[in-house]
């Protein structure tokens, strides 16, 4: 016999979410409105003296589509990851992975070098170092 968790506002949270991402881009659907993100990276953050690191998880993202973009002291990390498509008719699906577009932005001190910011990625993981 087999555990399962009882979560009874799961569905209720799900529909809310579900309708708040609706109302979200019926809102942003004219050109004045900023970047929207379906879901967003977790991001960890290092300071020292003489740079940021930036590590923001994307599992599933293939780094070089990845745009990195250091503009006036605001970096800004945006992308997309493919949803999976399900080839045979599931009798149950349970999808909690994120999928769409993602955006991220950061602002950065007047001493952030924009000319020398790197970005690359190993396992699901895009390390930005900003000198």
């Amino acid at each position: 016999m087999s555990v399962m968790r009882y979560e009874p506002w799961s569905l209720h949270r799900d529909l809310w979410q579900e309708m708040s991402r609706a109302l979200d881009r019926m809102q942003s659907d004219d050109a004045s409105s900023g970047a929207t993100a379906d879901w967003v990276p977790p991001v960890d953050i290092e300071e020292d003296k003489e740079r940021f690191v930036l590590y923001a998880d994307v599992p599933g993202v293939d780094p070089a589509s990845i745009e990195v973009t250091l503009e006036n002291g605001v970096l800004t990390l945006s992308g997309a990851r493919e949803g999976h498509v399900e080839q045979d008719k599931a009798e149950r699906r349970r999808v909690e992975r994120a999928h769409g577009r993602f955006y991220r932005r950061f602002t950065l001190p007047d001493t952030a070098d924009a000319d020398n910011v790197s970005a690359r990625g190993n396992n699901g993981v895009l390390e930005v170092v900003i000198p």
